[in-house]
């Protein structure tokens, strides 16, 4: 089955005309995020992801009787951009809430819209503990927060005697966030990194990194690194003749790591805020997997995660009841309380994110993840 998205470049309008008129047959829901080069890969993943969830919807009759739309506008992580684009989203598309919208600036810049407009936003993505705050009483965030993500790795590295840990992060504020996050989950066991460095986001410091790292004796490196970058950090410290451990945080793709490392990759376990897809035994998540082989989806935590975050959307919409109306689907989300494949997601108790799971998981050198 061919899934499609309506992208389009974004645009100025204003909030000070009503930009919202309800439909009679369709529920809309706007997208801003990045869609082009390696870092919107994973993002349109989600975004196909979440499709099976509407996709499926949609064809036993939508919502009350609205069929879902889902569009999407490329920002490019732009602040100002995301902002032009939400506004357009708005005025011009008529959405009625915001779905899967990925970053942090760009979130932070756009949580004036989200309060002036009372749209509400449902499952960000890679959104800083801090854009979070930002956009408080606006957004409903699925995925658990980097604070939880770095006490549970933490936590699980003493648990098996690993306390002198490096760190290496993106060289960006929310590499800088996370580091600081890290920071936080080791003092509450009075320890401290023996490291830590920034990294590049083309990896052309990597053999630099690595001797920062390498040089304050590790057990294991924690590396928050989006795209290939954790690979060729991972070279790079082997190349010294050194071998750590490595532990990826969930911005770390152990299946795309895999092809940069290949039978190394084994030596590599990320956590995961996202339940396990191959779940052979939850009905959820083999549903999930029947939909993605049929539509051609590949299935990985990506795909899943925005299959996940449709599921929380799909539950607000339907309680909110025939009469759309962002006020009475604010009160719906907030009263979310949902156990989906394992994992509980639960706005009910005033929180802005609604799960707390984290779990290790092992790479295979051919990229599969294994528990």
């Amino acid at each position: 089955m061919q899934r499609r998205h309506f992208l389009a470049a974004g645009g100025l309008a204003s909030l000070g005309v009503p930009a919202w008129a309800q439909s009679a047959n369709e529920i809309v829901l706007g997208n801003s995020g990045i869609l082009g080069g390696p870092l919107g890969a994973p993002v349109k993943m989600m975004l196909a992801g979440a499709d099976l969830a509407f996709h499926a919807a949609n064809a036993q009759g939508g919502v009350n009787g609205r069929k879902l739309r889902v569009v999407s506008l490329d920002d490019e992580l732009k602040p100002d951009k995301a902002v032009a684009n939400y506004q357009k989203l708005l005025s011009e598309h008529k959405a009625l809430a915001f779905f899967a919208c990925v970053g942090s600036g760009t979130t932070a810049a756009a949580s004036q819209v989200l309060k002036e407009s009372g749209a509400p936003l449902v499952g960000g993505y890679a959104v800083a503990d801090s854009a979070r705050d930002k956009a408080q009483g606006s957004a409903y965030f699925v995925r658990a927060t980097t604070g939880r993500e770095a006490e549970v790795l933490v936590q699980q590295l003493q648990t098996i005697g690993i306390t002198k840990l490096a760190v290496a992060h993106l060289d960006n504020p929310g590499g800088v966030e996370a580091m600081r996050l890290i920071e936080k989950a080791l003092a509450a066991h009075q320890l401290k990194p023996v490291a830590a460095s920034p990294m590049k986001g083309d990896a052309s410091d990597a053999a630099a990194v690595a001797g920062t790292l390498m040089a304050g004796e590790p057990q294991a490196i924690v590396m928050y690194l989006g795209g290939a970058l954790g690979g060729e950090l991972m070279k790079a410290v082997w190349a010294r003749g050194l071998q750590p451990s490595f532990y990826g945080m969930s911005l770390v793709p152990g299946d795309l790591i895999a092809k940069v490392v290949g039978e190394k990759t084994r030596g590599l376990a990320i956590s995961q805020v996202m339940p396990y897809p191959w779940n052979e035994v939850d009905p959820t998540v083999k549903e999930y997997r029947r939909l993605a082989t049929t539509a051609k989806v590949p299935v990985n935590y990506y795909s899943f995660e925005g299959y996940v975050n449709a599921l929380v959307m799909l539950d607000g919409l339907k309680r909110m009841g025939r009469d759309l109306n962002r006020q009475k689907l604010h009160a719906a989300l907030a009263a979310t309380k949902l156990r989906i494949a394992g994992m509980d997601v639960n706005f009910a108790s005033g929180n802005h994110t609604g799960s707390r799971f984290v779990e290790l998981v092992q790479v295979t050198r051919d990229g599969r993840f294994v528990r």
